[in-house]
């Protein structure tokens, strides 16, 4: 069977050697909608496609032909030019992160500050990351778990917050009367800022629409509240296999409650203020 494409000499059409003193020819990427020429001036027409070697050209009566990628097999603008593969398409960056602000442009890893950002437990510094996670890098802000608040007054001593080393601490439920209020008050500086949200745990600050359930249930006091929820729930009694469920979930801001997202913010900009470096 003989290709319409090709003729029957083999050879006719190969690859051309430059002559001695001869330019070497151009090479041209394969972008689509380049309109080029075969060399035999047979077929005109504009890529459309580009794969495993061969590209597609469409001419204008919409009929198309693969030729192969030889060497200076075709003419553009009247020049016998060599096609190479298109660059791959850079990622599209978002325009936003997911906290809602400017996507910044891509530059190199940052140092630390020496600001940093506590939170109570590993779920509420992974819920951070999930939304925050952009913006922190482009500041410089680590964020780390604490495993409770019980110890904050040693924890802050350590840390020796300073004009140029302030520490934020978010909180869980922090309301009028519960233990995590009166731990919060015990610690004062003008280098340390503890906010909280009134949640019993950073599960509930995500939106029950955002995890596809009508509300969070009430769990009787005394009893463990994530397991409490999950029995109400009727999901299996597993945690950490419940946490990565809402995790996932959790695409924007806008699957976050506003009392946990305002906390955040004033943490970032606290740490992140003129003199905290």
């Amino acid at each position: 069977m003989r290709s319409r494409q090709y003729g029957s000499d083999v050879l006719a059409g190969g690859p051309r050697r430059p002559r001695p003193g001869q330019r070497p020819v151009p090479e041209v990427q394969a972008e689509r909608g380049l309109v080029v020429e075969d060399s035999e001036g047979r077929f005109c027409g504009a890529v459309v496609a580009y794969e495993k070697g061969a590209v597609t050209l469409e001419d204008r009566h919409g009929k198309r032909r693969v030729f192969p990628l030889s060497p200076g097999a075709f003419l553009h603008d009247g020049q016998r030019v060599t096609l190479i593969p298109p660059a791959p398409a850079a990622p599209a960056r978002p325009a936003r992160t997911a906290s809602g602000s400017v996507a910044p442009p891509s530059t190199r890893a940052k140092v630390a500050r020496a600001s940093r950002i506590y939170v109570e437990g590993k779920h509420d510094a992974e819920l951070v990351e999930q939304i925050w996670g952009d913006d922190l890098r482009d500041v410089g802000v680590v964020v780390e778990y604490l495993e409770g608040i019980d110890d904050l007054q040693a924890i802050v001593a350590e840390f020796s917050p300073a004009a140029g080393r302030r520490l934020g601490v978010l909180v869980d439920h922090l309301v009028a009367g519960s233990k995590e209020t009166r731990i919060a008050a015990s610690v004062r500086s003008p280098d340390v800022l503890i906010v909280g949200h009134p949640f019993i745990d950073i599960w509930a600050a995500v939106r029950p629409a955002a995890v596809g359930i009508a509300g969070w249930p009430d769990v009787p006091p005394g009893q463990p509240w994530k397991e409490g929820v999950l029995h109400a729930l009727g999901w299996p009694p597993e945690v950490p296999a419940a946490w990565k469920r809402i995790l996932r979930s959790v695409t924007s801001f806008a699957d976050l409650e506003p009392e946990l997202l305002g906390r955040v913010e004033e943490l970032i900009d606290f740490v992140t203020s003129p003199g905290s470096e």
